[in-house]
């Protein structure tokens, strides 16, 4: 039997539809497509982030397709059911990086027979939508980045022809995580050992529960999570974040989650992500691991790739832009300095900056309604900024 037709059905509206688009940039990408019905209707691109997949905009995309947008939301290069990717942790790391997300993004586009989309990023999905839309703002018409801020492409060295040639100097963090008392490592950087895709498959409390677990920690239901900025990328700071993000050093992440996992009550009680939902995605990560999405972990942290995103060192973000996150999201703040970056600097013509109160990391999850209405809201204002120059 066919691989993609022995996966079982996913547990979608009836207004969303699951299909397989062959040839795109070396994947054949699954993608869940809504607002199909007629053609001539505006794209709007919806990707993912960690550990989550297409399935996560279920909530947002029905709204979407009713307003009258083709809304096509894939598993990314190292989830769920697309296919194509290696994920072998010794494999070349390079499909992995920014720039070659973004190749998939734009194929994926242009697949569909769309010359410009609307592109919209949670999670990691938001950096490989800020990249989109630097790029290529001819395709990219406006973007939505959620739950982690842009703060622009990575600075190039400047004024140093007089000066004698240095080393790139070490970040100190990691050393004086590890010296604090309460010693501790952060989270980036763990995703990149060899040892986190295992210690999450394969988690003692089993995968379902981790996902249970980890799912709460990050959410507004965990009533801890009450972030504030942080002063400075220094290891006192970065202390402060919950244990999600900046660990205790000598635990797994898999431990890590399981020390705040909701009683049976809460579970019960969970509207956002009910037990058939979450089945769903342990199910997927079951069969595939999750070594694929922590590719782009090590992509990032390693720094093979900065040399190459610094081609783009200075330039802005300059279509419609938005951010739209969780008041009780951390991710909004975890890197110090960047929230502001992305509305001071990065982001000429930011439309729309929403912290939506009750929601933690996962905001079209926890809020689906708001987080549509938002989105709808900042189309609007983009599209009519766009005639408003045409006249």
């Amino acid at each position: 039997m066919n691989e993609t037709t022995s996966r079982p059905d996913i547990p979608l509206p009836p207004t969303i539809r699951s299909r397989y688009i062959e040839g795109i940039n070396g994947l054949t990408m699954h993608v869940l497509e809504a607002g199909f019905e007629t053609r001539g209707r505006p794209c709007v691109l919806l990707l993912h982030g960690f550990p989550e997949l297409a399935y996560s905009w279920r909530k947002v995309m029905p709204a979407l397709g009713e307003a009258g947008y083709h809304v096509i939301a894939p598993d990314q290069r190292g989830y769920g059911r697309t296919t194509g990717w290696d994920a072998a942790y010794d494999g070349n790391l390079a499909p992995f990086r920014l720039t070659n997300l973004v190749r998939d993004a734009l194929g994926l586009v242009f697949a569909f027979g769309h010359r410009n989309a609307h592109v919209v990023g949670h999670d990691f999905g938001s950096p490989v939508a800020s990249w989109c839309a630097l790029l290529r703002p001819d395709v990219f018409r406006s973007v939505a980045m959620m739950s982690a801020p842009f703060g622009g492409p990575p600075p190039l060295p400047f004024a140093t022809a007089e000066l004698p040639a240095k080393p790139k100097p070490e970040d100190p963090v990691h050393r004086e995580l590890a010296a604090l008392p309460r010693p501790r490592k952060h989270y980036q950087w763990y995703y990149a050992t060899r040892a986190a895709d295992a210690d999450m498959h394969h988690a003692r409390q089993g995968l379902h529960d981790f996902l249970r677990a980890y799912y709460h920690h990050k959410s507004a239901d965990w009533k801890p999570n009450q972030p504030h900025p942080l002063a400075a990328w220094s290891a006192t700071e970065l202390a402060k974040l919950p244990t999600y993000y900046v660990m205790d050093l000598d635990k797994t992440m898999a431990a890590t989650v399981a020390e705040e996992m909701p009683d049976a009550a809460t579970i019960a009680s969970n509207q956002w992500l009910p037990d058939r939902e979450l089945s769903f995605y342990a199910a997927e990560y079951e069969r595939t691991g999750f070594q694929g999405g922590l590719q782009w972990y090590r992509c990032g942290t390693s720094g093979a790739f900065d040399a190459e995103l610094q081609t783009w060192s200075g330039r802005t973000i300059d279509i419609p832009s938005a951010f739209i996150s969780g008041r009780q999201d951390w991710g909004t703040y975890q890197r110090p300095g960047v929230f502001e970056a992305m509305r001071t600097r990065a982001c000429t013509r930011m439309l729309l900056c929403e912290l939506i109160d009750g929601a933690g990391h996962w905001v079209q999850q926890e809020q689906g309604a708001e987080v549509s209405r938002l989105l709808l809201h900042f189309l609007r204002a983009a599209a009519d900024e766009a005639s408003s120059q045409l006249r």
